[in-house]
């Protein structure tokens, strides 16, 4: 079956367009674009260039909760998401959503992720194939519990329900709140090697305070679905950490009463199989 008619893939960026000038033209499938207010060109160079994509002009930074308005508006069963220094190999989502047609519990297929011009495995894609959980029947890989946003299908009904990405999150990390809540309302999470996405790191980048954020996101996202003795153990090694965990420590204070009020602990399965992947690290 064509799969057009069955995946979408969603975009979102900001001030990246040398990046999309280069992943753009490898999209197959139907693009939505969610743009976070760039300021460098990069509506014109997609209206321009790409005509036939959606662009939503955003007018500012909503970070990866962006991708939920593509998601509402795609028409498809399966949303694909990429990055704008990332896209999929020829026929990759074809094969997708014949996976996601055959199973019909799986929610989050996470792809085999090929990194720059060597095409190095995304060492995640080595973790997820060496998954711990508990194998399960009716799944198509490696259950999992995380993954990258910007190399797995969704379904688009599971990623709805139990509402997307969040803004207390916001950037970086942010999949591990959503993985936790499919899981709990019982959707299947999997690894599955065959489907194939590349990623061109941009170099753009802006590593500075990065580390602090993924600090922040780290206790928040303990927050907001873990027992409290996981949160503490995240809140001393992030004061452990110097700098840069004071830095992450200030921010989530900021966003802690809105986490708080989010709030809701995993169900016992779901909590231990997240422990086991706590347990499983080095």
């Amino acid at each position: 079956m064509n799969p057009f008619s069955r995946v979408t893939v969603v975009v979102a960026t900001q001030n990246r367009r040398h990046d999309l000038e280069h992943s753009l033209p490898h999209h197959e499938c139907p693009v939505i674009l969610l743009d976070n207010g760039s300021t460098d060109g990069t509506l014109a160079l997609v209206r321009q260039r790409f005509p036939h994509f959606q662009v939503v002009e955003l007018g500012c930074n909503r970070g990866a909760p962006a991708r939920n308005l593509g998601v509402w508006l795609a028409q498809t069963p399966y949303v694909a998401f990429a990055d704008d220094d990332s896209w999929w190999e020829t026929g990759a989502l074809g094969r997708a959503a014949d996976v996601l047609d055959a199973h019909p519990r799986l929610a989050v297929l996470a792809a085999r992720m090929l990194v720059g011009s060597e095409e190095r495995l995304d060492p995640i894609c080595a973790d997820m194939a060496e998954s711990p959980l508990a194998a399960e029947p009716d799944l198509p890989g490696p259950a999992i519990l995380g993954f990258l946003a910007c190399g797995v299908v969704v379904r688009r009904e599971a990623y709805l329900a139990v509402g997307g990405f969040d803004d207390i999150i916001f950037f970086l990390g942010e999949e591990e709140r959503l993985a936790l809540d499919l899981a709990a309302a019982g959707w299947g999470l999997a690894y599955v090697e065959d489907v194939i996405a590349h990623h061109h790191p941009s170099t753009s980048h802006e590593p500075r305070g990065r580390q602090d954020l993924a600090i922040r996101n780290a206790v928040l996202n303990a927050v907001l679905r873990r027992p409290w003795p996981v949160v503490a153990h995240e809140v001393f090694a992030a004061a452990r950490d110097g700098p840069a965990g004071w830095q992450g420590l200030g921010g989530v204070l900021r966003r802690l009463p809105r986490a708080l009020v989010c709030r809701r602990t995993l169900s016992p399965p779901v909590e231990a199989a997240r422990r086991s992947l706590d347990t499983s690290r080095p």
